[in-house]
């Protein structure tokens, strides 16, 4: 073990001790990891409201639905090679340059790029200068519109984070009715206990009105989410 591994943890214990303290959780209770353990084990579902029952075309246009209300622009593309015609076209409307800073998903990479030949892609986590990325999602939950992005090398998180506009693939059917649903999904495409690192849920562009309750967008993230739905 290295010494930078060697000081997060032990950052990493000291911020889990100050928080059992601040619960008054007692760190030698055998009940209660016993508890935890047989609900890591059992993943008990939440309650799951009427508008999350929904399957098929009915979830994916709830789903399209909620996104666009939110704030995101969304489009439906039959192809492949219609989602990158529609990727170009986006970045045209929007006078953004043609590149993309994107990761290693080997979805995205199969894509027939060679309809886009003036579309730059630089790959590996997004830098400042950085205007536009491409991500892809694992899962989508019609319930709030809201997409679930893993992190790693695929699709590194500062793609959804940095760059003004965020541009996210997902395939139709990777659109399930509730967040328990896309919790299975990938609970079974990765296996129990090896989810990615980070899951980030998005549900449209970075907006606030905390200042004098006037609507600013890109306060904290991407001004523009361009949601592309395949299939």
């Amino acid at each position: 073990m290295s010494l930078d591994e060697i000081d997060t943890a032990a950052a990493r214990a000291q911020i889990l001790a100050r928080i059992r303290k601040a619960l008054d959780v007692d760190p030698d209770d055998m009940a209660g990891q016993e508890a935890v353990r047989d609900r890591l084990k059992r993943h008990p579902r939440n309650t799951i409201p009427m508008r999350a029952r929904l399957y098929g075309e009915q979830a994916v246009r709830q789903f399209a639905e909620a996104l666009a209300k939110q704030g995101a622009d969304v489009t439906r593309v039959s192809t492949p090679k219609q989602a990158v015609g529609t990727i170009g076209s986006y970045l045209g409307a929007n006078n953004l340059p043609p590149r993309l800073r994107m990761g290693e998903d080997p979805v995205l990479a199969a894509l027939p790029w060679k309809d886009a030949w003036d579309i730059e892609r630089v790959f590996g986590p997004a830098e400042p200068a950085d205007r536009t990325s491409l991500s892809r999602a694992a899962a989508g939950a019609a319930e709030t519109g809201t997409l679930f992005l893993v992190s790693g090398k695929d699709n590194p998180t500062t793609l959804a984070f940095l760059p003004e506009t965020h541009m996210v693939l997902i395939a139709a059917g990777d659109v399930v009715g509730s967040y328990e649903d896309a919790w299975d999904r990938l609970r079974a495409r990765y296996g129990e206990g090896a989810l990615p690192r980070c899951v980030n849920l998005i549900g449209g562009p970075s907006r606030t009105a905390d200042i004098e309750q006037t609507i600013v967008r890109g306060a904290h993230g991407p001004r523009r989410l361009h949601v592309l739905i395949l299939g």
